[in-house]
């Protein structure tokens, strides 16, 4: 277990805001949460846990205990044409996805190029072009802080829902997950839901794809459209798409007969926030360090020497101006650290 003292957050979160935290461990096995834990480490200190940084926005210093996952490993299980891949709360996500594929193991190649730690995946419910991780998850191994033991979370106790999850909710703070273990298959189905992707197959004239395909196609739309956190601070989709009822959303398309949508579950519509944004003016603006990516409104990003406060502030901004015009309240989808 290694801990640092007053150090800064700035290369731990993929903003590249400043922030310094108190205290910082690293915990790369499991045993390390259980010494935390006889240390007295969660009963009095204000903690944070952190995998990637990648869905994280540090307003302020953090003043408690940063608790930095970085258990590494990955393995699988193959019974025929089922697979059961383990993974380690610290393993890169695309690390993860690119494993899957270059092996066969179909279900994840839409989640191509997501940011983040395997670890962090199922608190978000990660999702991307018609695939959310609920899809492909099997079971997942969390430490309870508070009574210091390991917990089994299956998929029904998770209460997975568009990037949500029982972690982000009544169990937040309270469990920080070491394993997950997906299912996947050697023969599954392939997901072109998406017109983005089925249009890049079609220009590469690819009519009939495997998942390497998929892979391949969805990571170039997602490098043509999102930055690269290494060249310019961001953590992607800023805000979540807004889900709205059928009633709410024809009052909308008539007045806005060209709104972006996907139907969602229970009859429900699923906004673009992107296009909402877009539609707003805030497409590639800039406000001092701060601004959206100039080929994605959804992307909020860190122009050099923003602070997290100035992102804040400039969300702020862009939700006041999509509720003035739409009348619909986009929600963040990073965590706000105060």
């Amino acid at each position: 277990m290694e801990i640092e003292y007053n150090t800064s957050l700035k290369k731990y979160n993929t903003f590249g805001v400043q922030a310094f935290a108190n205290k910082l461990v690293h915990i790369r096995e499991e045993n390390d949460l259980e010494r935390l834990y006889e240390m007295g480490a969660f009963e009095q200190n204000e903690f944070l846990f952190l995998g990637g940084g990648s869905n994280m926005l540090f307003v302020n210093n953090y003043h408690g205990l940063v608790v930095h996952m970085a258990i590494k490993g990955i393995g699988h299980q193959q019974h025929g044409t089922n697979v059961t891949v383990t993974v380690k709360g610290g393993e890169q996500w695309n690390e993860v996805v690119t494993y899957c594929v270059n092996r066969g193991f179909g279900g994840l190649e839409n989640l191509t190029l997501i940011p983040g730690t395997a670890g962090a995946a199922p608190v978000q419910n990660i999702g991307a072009y018609g695939v959310e991780l609920q899809d492909v998850f099997y079971n997942c191994k969390a430490f309870d802080v508070k009574n210091g033991v390991f917990r089994t979370f299956s998929k029904e106790d998770c209460a997975f829902s568009y990037r949500d999850s029982v972690f982000k909710n009544q169990y937040k703070g309270k469990y920080l997950i070491t394993e997950v273990n997906l299912l996947l298959s050697t023969e599954s189905k392939i997901n072109t839901t998406y017109g983005a992707i089925n249009e890049e197959l079609s220009n590469r004239g690819i009519d009939r794809p495997d998942i390497k395909d998929v892979s391949q196609v969805v990571a170039a739309i997602r490098v043509n459209k999102l930055p690269d956190p290494s060249t310019i601070g961001n953590s992607g989709s800023f805000f979540k798409n807004p889900i709205v009822s059928v009633d709410t959303f024809n009052k909308l398309v008539s007045d806005f007969v060209d709104i972006v949508y996907y139907p969602y579950a229970d009859g429900q519509i699923k906004l673009a926030a992107g296009w909402l944004i877009e539609q707003c003016g805030w497409k590639g603006k800039v406000v001092g360090n701060t601004g959206t990516w100039k080929n994605q409104a959804l992307v909020l990003v860190n122009h050099g020497n923003s602070t997290g406060l100035e992102v804040y502030e400039f969300s702020e901004k862009i939700i006041e101006s999509v509720k003035n015009r739409f009348g619909v309240k986009l929600e963040r989808e990073v965590n706000v650290i105060s």
